[in-house]
């Protein structure tokens, strides 16, 4: 009995781990998603303050996007 629960537990967090990995590269791969040299792959709007700099997530307020019309929206101030 133990090891089929065992066996049920390992099948389902292998199922949980390729769902996971289909989610982040369908993420990944979206329209957003700009090069930047010396940085690499960086998705959303690279102009907002709150973009994270990730190729994996957009921002901690919006994650999932989209970016373009964003009610959080902040232009990055350079110096």
């Amino acid at each position: 009995m133990r090891k089929a629960e065992e066996r049920t537990r390992s099948r389902l967090r292998s199922a949980m781990r390729r769902v996971s990995a289909r989610e982040l590269q369908r993420m990944s791969t979206s329209i957003d998603q700009h090069y930047i040299e010396g940085v690499g792959y960086l998705i959303g709007d690279i102009t907002c303050q709150f973009n994270a700099h990730s190729p994996y997530i957009r921002c901690a307020i919006n994650p999932s996007g989209p970016c373009q019309d964003c009610y959080y929206y902040q232009s990055r101030e350079y110096n």
